[in-house]
């Protein structure tokens, strides 16, 4: 189980709605966020509607100022809990589309791809076991991209702008 709130102002002031799973559209209860609660569990809260547009990761904690401490402005349209995983994590990245080319094999954290496995360029995955962060930068800097179980048959569908990889981030529950 998890547990988020959002409200409209900054430190946690303003119009409030609470949030224990994924919601696809948040607009019609608040118009906008400027400060988030996590009371319980883990989110991804994205910018549009459907779980589009840039995505932030959020664990348990207060985030009394949006921009300040999170970078995200007053636009958060949609959220998605992260289910708590116990068990392996593993994750096949692929050279081409449709899980073809190249293929390498991650089952640990990833701080630098480029350094770790000589090449960033990735347009398709295929998480296995677990949930993971994608970066596009290293050192888990840059747009985030959360991956869950699943096929993934080219970078749009992660939510990429471009097959580009700098890092990847298990999600457990020390993150």
């Amino acid at each position: 189980m998890g547990k988020i709130i959002f409200f409209e102002d900054r430190n946690f002031q303003g119009r409030s709605h609470e949030c224990s799973s994924d919601s696809p559209d948040l607009h019609s209860y608040f118009n906008r966020c400027n400060s988030i609660k996590v009371e319980s569990g883990c989110f991804m809260v994205y910018e549009r509607p459907n779980y589009m547009g840039n995505q932030y990761y959020l664990r348990r904690g207060e985030y009394s100022d949006n921009q300040r401490l999170i970078g995200i402005n007053d636009c958060v349209r949609s959220c998605r809990l992260i289910p708590q995983h116990q068990g392996s994590y593993k994750m096949r990245l692929y050279e081409g589309s449709d899980m073809s080319g190249q293929m390498h094999e991650l089952m640990e954290d990833c701080p630098n791809v480029q350094d770790h496995l000589s090449m960033s360029d990735f347009n398709s995955c295929n998480v296995m076991d677990g949930h993971w962060l994608m970066y596009d930068q290293p050192n888990y800097k840059g747009r985030m991209y959360y991956l869950k179980p699943g096929e993934y048959r080219r970078y749009s569908d992660w939510g990429g702008n471009s097959p580009r990889i700098g890092s990847l981030r298990r999600i457990t529950d020390s993150n």
